[in-house]
């Protein structure tokens, strides 16, 4: 019997010194003490590259998109540090239920998990596009949906699924903060069982160089088919 082979991971971007992967949702960055056997980014690259790799940061399980490594310890340590000190511009999409304001700031402390003090939390987001589905989703005659773009400014645990449920626009698709209704309606309508959570870009210096890189993921097919069955669109890349 032949053994079922993993499709290779898509890399988005690649140099001597980098490269940036679209990670699957569903599928953790490292190995974990809870999962032990399960398949992760961190062996799948480096098995795909047929060399080393070092994480400089991560996405959490569900969520997909832009996750980019080094290719030799002096790049990961300093990139580690661009990312720790908040030098790293990072760009989500997220379809939430209902209409947010066009734009604005979340300024919501958070606990991390264990810890009885909040850490300061800031995401900037803006509402790239709408939607009114004739579904009734009690107690409204309709169904709202919004497609936004998320800037997280600090990086803390769930922050952006935090963030919006905090101001009642939870994110599809998530099990933990969100409302089980609306994922299953997308789940049943648009075949989506993931989190509609994806990181989409990263602006950074280049170590070295110090120039620019902005790195983009585009949308997977999932994405694609599941803003065009709710008739959401995007004029960002």
């Amino acid at each position: 019997m032949s053994e079922c082979v993993s499709p290779p991971l898509r890399i988005l971007y690649r140099d001597e010194h980098l490269v940036a992967v679209d990670k699957p949702a569903g599928m953790a960055v490292h190995r974990s003490r809870q999962h032990p056997d399960a398949d992760v980014l961190l062996q799948r690259l480096r098995d795909q590259l047929g060399q080393w790799v070092w994480p400089v940061h991560r996405l959490d399980p569900p969520t997909s998109g832009l996750v980019l490594f080094a290719l030799d310890p002096e790049t990961a340590q300093a990139l580690g540090r661009q990312f720790r000190d908040r030098e790293v511009e990072k760009r989500y999409l997220a379809v939430v239920r209902g209409w947010p304001e066009a734009a604005g700031v979340i300024d919501h402390p958070l606990r991390r998990a264990g810890r009885s003090e909040r850490q300061a939390a800031l995401t900037e987001y803006r509402v790239l596009d709408t939607t009114e589905l004739p579904i009734p989703m009690a107690p409204h005659p309709t169904a709202r949906y919004a497609l936004v773009e998320l800037k997280p400014v600090t990086g803390r645990q769930h922050q952006l699924r935090r963030h919006m449920k905090h101001i009642s626009h939870p994110i599809i698709g998530d099990t933990t903060y969100g409302k089980g209704p609306h994922n299953r309606l997308f789940r049943e309508r648009f075949s989506s069982g993931s989190l509609l959570l994806r990181a989409m870009g990263l602006r950074l210096n280049l170590p070295g160089s110090g120039q620019r890189l902005e790195l983009s993921a585009g949308l997977n097919e999932e994405w694609r088919g599941v803003l065009g069955g709710a008739g959401l669109t995007m004029d960002v890349q």
